[in-house]
């Protein structure tokens, strides 16, 4: 069953998580990181909802809702 929904690339991920496209690469290949939901000529994509899960539980400093 294919997943729906918003995709994420290096440069999106880079911006998401604050960093450089170089640290996100790093981040990208973390055994914790989530699994590419795709790879484009351009590169592996990312399910937007497992980047957010990803980043509530390793690094809840970037939580949207942090702030609230």
């Amino acid at each position: 069953m294919p997943r729906t929904g918003r995709l994420m690339g290096a440069a999106e991920i880079a911006a998401r998580l604050r960093v450089g496209e170089t640290r996100a690469k790093h981040y990208t290949s973390l055994p914790t990181w989530p699994a590419t939901y795709d790879e484009l000529a351009m590169g592996r994509v990312w399910a937007t909802e497992d980047v957010e899960a990803w980043i509530v539980e390793h690094r809840p400093d970037l939580n949207e809702d942090a702030d609230e």
